[in-house]
């Protein structure tokens, strides 16, 4: 077995390094935003209206199934060659969907993209968690924040430009003036060990084949509507949690999730990136269907991505004052909210729809990063890297699933035939989301503690949380 233990980098060195790391997050933020802007634009160019769904499912799905396999990788291999090594996977990707010439390639390279993807955010965050004391996390956190804050700015914005004035090919490849650099620091800086303590190297290689293919049919099957898909998908999902309750490194830590408060950050990860991700789809192709104009789809989802980067910039600074518990709780409160009055407001103005957006970002903000801090500052440092994926492993097939079954919900027919139909469909959307967020709710509300007493103390920012 090995365990990857980083030494304590000079502060040039750290700094270098961190600069390294967040120019990968950039990349995946700008990933994210970007390509649900151009969408509609592929599908006039390449087709496939009735695959809509699949570029940003099988990506979600892939960087999902991979994220819990990179975080226990890097646990025994080390942070820094798992990084680089996923950072090469994603930009090759991203060049190849810039290629692709059908939308059956566009998909199958969206997967390969979404691969390497599955490394960049988790082992960003684990290598912080590493680098930084408890003291100066939240600073970090609460810089990497303004980070995703640049690209909520710049990334619907820039993907609506590209697509109307160049072409949505080079929304691709945008990726990489921006990954290479992040290899370059990171490979240079990132100051890393890897200590041999005995035994065989064993990643829980059957598990992940499990989890993708239970994934891949759960999510395929729910995007084109076959039901038998959907079922034999849950039960391979079924057979590889057995999998991992017998084997030595489980993908995702077992018994470490078995916990209340990591179960609670496991379904309120999975039940917000659902109501989120399955709504941010499909909000670009309405606002381009009402205005006609890439653009405008891209500026719909500014607002949803600057009130995520801001709560989360204000959560890092009130963790003293309000305590995790409370913050939650109050994400979840809002996102409630809010997901009500889209359902009720559904045929009102983009502007309005904006206005709400924001305040559903604000309520991810607060719910999905105080929930992270919570359970990644709990956890064993052995499993740091596979308990920080399981969470992000949980809010990506929230993601994916959440996208597949909205597109259910909407139906190819309004999706061709926009209108009035569209907006029908997206006010389903939007009850489906208010269901969710309400679950997350009534778990967060579980939660006890969450006074500032409780998440003063220096080692321990999640005893707040414990129930």
């Amino acid at each position: 077995m090995s365990s990857s233990a980083p030494l304590a980098p000079a502060p040039p060195a750290r700094l270098y390094a961190t600069a390294g790391l967040v120019l990968g997050v950039f990349l995946a933020a700008l990933e994210s935003s970007v390509v649900a802007t151009a969408m509609p634009s592929v599908i006039r160019d390449l087709g496939g209206q009735h695959l809509y769904a699949l570029p940003f499912a099988v990506y979600l799905l892939t960087s999902t199934v991979s994220s819990p396999l990179w975080g226990r990788a890097s646990d025994l291999l080390g942070r820094k060659r798992m990084y680089l090594a996923g950072v090469i996977v994603f930009l090759l990707g991203s060049a190849l969907c810039g290629a692709a010439t059908n939308m059956g390639l566009l998909i199958a390279f969206r997967a390969l993209q979404g691969l390497g993807a599955g490394a960049v955010m988790p082992l960003t965050l684990t290598s912080v968690g590493e680098m930084y004391t408890l003291e100066q996390r939240p600073k970090v956190q609460a810089f990497i924040s303004g980070v995703w804050g640049v690209s909520a700015l710049v990334g619907p914005l820039l993907g609506g430009l590209i697509a109307e004035h160049f072409s949505w090919r080079w929304v691709f490849y945008v990726n990489l003036p921006f990954g290479i650099p992040a290899m370059l620091l990171v490979w240079r800086y990132l100051r890393e060990t890897v200590e041999r303590t005995g035994g065989r190297l064993r990643l829980d290689w059957l598990g992940a084949l499990g989890f993708t293919l239970g994934s891949g049919l759960l999510v395929w099957g729910l995007s084109l509507n076959i039901w038998w898909q959907v079922g034999l998908g849950l039960l391979v999902l079924a057979g590889a949690v057995l999998i991992e309750l017998k084997h030595p490194a489980p993908l995702l830590p077992i018994a470490t999730l078995g916990q209340r408060l990591p179960q609670v950050g496991l379904w309120g990860n999975l039940l917000g990136g659902a109501a989120y991700f399955g709504v941010i789809a499909y909000l670009p192709l309405f606002a381009q269907g009402v205005t006609g104009s890439a653009t405008s789809a891209g500026l719909i989802l500014t607002p949803m991505l600057i009130g995520w980067v801001l709560a989360s910039i204000i959560c890092t600074r009130l963790i003293k004052i309000l305590g995790l518990t409370r913050q939650t709780q109050f994400g979840f409160v809002l996102l409630t909210l809010v997901f009500a009055l889209m359902s009720l407001f559904a045929h009102a103005p983009l502007l309005v729809i904006s206005v709400l957006g924001f305040f559903v970002g604000m309520g991810m903000g607060f719910s999905m990063v105080s929930l992270l801090l919570a359970v990644q500052s709990a956890a064993p440092r052995r499993e740091l890297g596979a308990t920080t994926s399981a969470m992000l492993f949980a809010r990506q097939m929230g993601g994916a699933l959440g996208t597949a079954g909205m597109g259910l919900l909407i139906g190819t027919a309004a999706i061709q035939e926009g209108g009035e139909a569209l907006v029908g469909g997206l006010q389903r959307t939007f009850l489906l989301s208010l269901l969710l967020v309400a679950l997350g709710l009534g778990l967060a509300l579980s939660l006890k503690g969450g006074g500032p007493a409780a998440s003063s103390a220096p080692r321990q920012p999640a005893a707040d949380l414990e129930a």
